[in-house]
């Protein structure tokens, strides 16, 4: 009989904090994996305080498999044995200090999802040690602290969701060239650092920043990280300096999203190469000039958003924009238009000389605008 069948009796009085049904000595379990994380589920079970849908109600008996948010597989290395692979636990609002002594002992885990659920505290250095856990999605929840570092030593690990935490500090810029990783989902914690510099060397495929207190300016390496993403966001957080031109180069993005930073400068025309772009939201920075009919030219925008900047005027084709309620271009310094910022805020910011570095880039097309019958632009030379 292969091995997924065979059954293993399980005594009681072997060394574990699981309680016996009432007249009941033994336990029949479908293959040993499971007997060994039995006693793992119900030491936590014991120390969950809130269970307000009653899901650990079914974390009775032997049948692991059949209990709500736990799921059965075969391991890599055993097609005929039967092992705990993945848990979801999301939206089961459950309530736990920590998950410390029951996700670091799973051995055969290769997927964990908790989103929205009430766990707290830190993450053990030994998950480092689960050799099959590729999904981690703990977002949602109550963990805080540094950056969990344990997951720099998770090699098989490739989508880590650590949204809505209260995590601090800085990412560790490792984090950004592991191998095997292709989404990072760490918005909305309180992470404060520049975006770090190796960030053009990663190989991940979808990234969320925002709504954290990154700093410093948007480096020119976007391009070669962020070129593949069909959103990039990097709203609410503590962004400064100018665009940089290679902005026109995330040939993919469908959203831009750097809304509520500290962004200053003119709208580069290279903005104007996104064909694909839907949403650009520039919102509530401190930005200037003319808006660029170029980028309101773009074929497929619904929402272009730079409320709240220092912008004094536009063109035809912005006009439209405006008039259609696909740009918002109210609280900045425009002569005459309705909605605008007060003479007075506008004479205070520009009292100030400002600049930025290499402005013959500002007005590089770094592509083909058949609406503009625009030629590529070779792009000016740069004073080193």
């Amino acid at each position: 009989m292969m091995n997924s069948t065979i059954k293993f009796l399980i005594f009681f009085f072997s060394v574990t904090t699981a309680q016996p049904l009432k007249g009941q000595n033994q336990l029949i379990f479908a293959d040993q994996r499971l007997a060994i994380v039995y006693p793992i589920i119900q030491k936590f079970k014991n120390i969950i305080s809130a269970d307000p849908l009653g899901i650990t109600k079914t974390w009775v008996g032997p049948n692991i498999c059949n209990y709500t948010g736990f799921y059965c597989e075969s391991p890599p290395d055993n097609n005929s044995a039967i092992a705990l692979a993945s848990i979801d636990f999301n939206g089961f609002q459950l309530s736990a200090l920590t998950l410390d002594g029951f996700l670091d002992q799973l051995p055969d885990i290769a997927i964990f999802h908790a989103n929205s659920n009430n766990f707290g505290g830190t993450l053990s250095p030994k998950i480092a040690n689960l050799p099959y856990l590729y999904e981690l999605d703990i977002s949602n929840n109550h963990f805080f602290g540094p950056f969990p570092s344990p997951i720099l030593g998770m090699n098989s690990l490739n989508i880590l969701d650590i949204r809505f935490n209260s995590f601090t500090g800085s990412v560790p810029p490792q984090l950004f060239t592991k191998d095997q990783l292709d989404a990072l989902f760490i918005n909305n914690n309180n992470f404060m650092q520049m975006l770090p510099d190796n960030i053009a060397t990663s190989h991940v495929t979808y990234l969320t920043l925002a709504n954290n207190r990154f700093f410093g300016p948007i480096p020119h390496s976007i391009s070669k990280i962020l070129s593949s993403l069909s959103e990039v966001l990097l709203l609410n957080n503590l962004l400064s300096g100018c665009l940089p031109y290679e902005i026109g180069f995330l040939n993919e993005a469908i959203v831009f999203d750097a809304g509520n930073n500290r962004l200053t400068g003119p709208l580069p025309f290279s903005l104007g190469c996104l064909e694909n772009v839907e949403m650009l939201n520039f919102a509530r920075n401190q930005m200037y000039g003319i808006v660029p009919d170029v980028i309101c030219a773009l074929g497929n925008l619904a929402n272009l958003s730079l409320s709240d900047n220092y912008f004094t005027g536009f063109g035809p084709i912005c006009l439209r924009l405006i008039e259609n309620g696909v740009l918002d271009l109210r609280n900045n310094c425009i002569p005459g238009f309705p909605f605008q910022r007060s003479i007075a805020e506008c004479v205070a910011f520009f009292a100030y000389p400002r600049y930025c570095p290499h402005m013959a880039t500002y007005t590089y097309i770094p592509c083909w605008l058949s609406n503009f019958k625009t030629p590529p632009l070779d792009l000016p030379e740069l004073a080193p």
